[in-house]
Formats: C-alpha cells, structure tokens, sequence
C-alpha cells in the first residue's frame, strides 16, 4: 500500500469520530464556561499584573477561549485514542500496542504542559515584564493574555509527545533507528529552532528549558527503540 492510499485511509477513519469528538468539545467548554472565573485565577496565577479588556465583549470572548482550551485539555485521551486509532488502521497498529501509543502520548502531554506551567511560563512572563519600569507600564489585555498562556502550554504538551512518535515511525518502517541516531546533528539544530519560535521570551535560559527537554526526549526515543530491538 502506497503513502497516498494510507493517507485517504486515515482521513476516513478519522472522520468517523470527528462529529462525536466535536460535539464532546462543545458540550465540556459549556460546562466548563461556569468554572472559568476560578480557571483564570488559576491561569493568571504567574502574573501579579491586572488584566485589562479593550472591547465591551472581551471579557467574554476570553472566558469562552479558556473553557475551549480547558475542554481541548481535559479530553486529549479522546482525542489521541481518535487520532491514533485513525493513524494506526493503514499500518496494522491496533490492539495492545495502540493503547499504549495512546497512554503514553496522553502521559507526556499532560508532563510537558506541567513542566510549562510550573517552569518555563512564570520564568518567561517574569523576564518579558522586567523590561518595565515607571515609565512604561504594562497594561495587559485578557484576550491576548489567554491566548499567550493557553498556546504556550499546548505547544509544551505537544513536542513532550516525541519519542512517542519516534517509535511510531520506526515500528512502522517509515524511519529506522538508524536514521534518528546518525541524524542527531540536524535535529539539535531544527529542536534549536523550534525551541527558539516557540518559547515567549528570546533569552538563552527560556530556550534551554524548551531545547534541553525536547533533546533528552529525542535521545530516550532513541534509547526506547533500542531497548524495544527495533531497527
């Protein structure tokens, strides 16, 4: 089966559940909606600024953007067991090894969004506010606030999921263990990258606490994929 027959069948599996997983998306952030003012507090714990609105709808326009993210956060198991059960069905990858593909990505998502809100943000919002002074003011809109937080953290959630997919790929044949250990060179240097466009502040330290991760997760991809035997 070639690349482009695997890709139609995992578009069609994956719209099987798109309906169901878009409704469960809606039904959890209305619920969530009425939590939101105690999800915020929480969100804005890291910042000892107030937060301001620009718009007459910008308030709630911004309690609707955090129950969105909290339902995205809450139902990312669903959402990975939809995603891999899609991508596993034109490679063979079903049963026991899919459940654990799906654990394992919901396991380090919920690690790297930890590692973020605990870590990396109150260090990069704490060094982007020191370039105040009294002069200069910050006044910060809750809109955009939001939306810097909730990103941030999905962003953190999403490369932890690297080895992950790393043994995905080699299990599967697309990339052998190989071909990640002889290309450890230009995967520092695109992790440089990513680290350097995906974290809030362009310091050196902020950069490494996304970096030096991201690399150690892809040296234990390595490491997993060895210990597994797979070539």
């Amino acid at each position: 089966m070639d690349l482009r027959n695997k890709a139609v069948i995992f578009i069609g599996e994956l719209r099987k559940s798109l309906r169901a997983l878009g409704l469960g998306v809606v039904v959890v952030t209305v619920a969530i909606f009425f939590l939101t003012p105690d999800l915020l507090r929480v969100v804005q714990n890291h910042l000892t600024e107030k937060l301001y609105f620009f718009t007459v709808a910008g308030p709630f326009l911004a309690h609707v953007k955090l129950a969105a993210f909290s339902a995205l956060y809450a139902l990312v198991p669903w959402i990975l067991a939809v995603f891999w059960r899609a991508l596993g069905k034109p490679f063979g990858v079903e049963g026991v090894p899919l459940f654990f593909f799906v654990f394992f990505t919901s396991l380090l998502f919920y690690a790297g969004t930890l590692f973020c809100y605990f870590l990396t943000l109150p260090l990069g919002i704490k060094f982007l506010l020191g370039f105040g002074s009294e002069q200069l003011r910050p006044v910060i809109s809750i809109s955009r606030f939001v939306n810097f937080v909730t990103l941030f953290i999905l962003a953190f959630g999403a490369i932890f999921e690297l080895p992950v997919f790393m043994v995905f790929l080699a299990r599967v044949g697309v990339c052998p263990r190989s071909f990640f250990a002889k290309n450890r060179r230009y995967a520092l240097l695109l992790i440089a990258i990513v680290a350097a466009m995906l974290t809030p502040t362009p310091d050196i330290v902020n950069m490494l606490l996304m970096g030096g991760p991201l690399y150690l997760l892809y040296e234990a991809g390595i490491v997993i994929l060895w210990m597994m035997r797979v070539k």
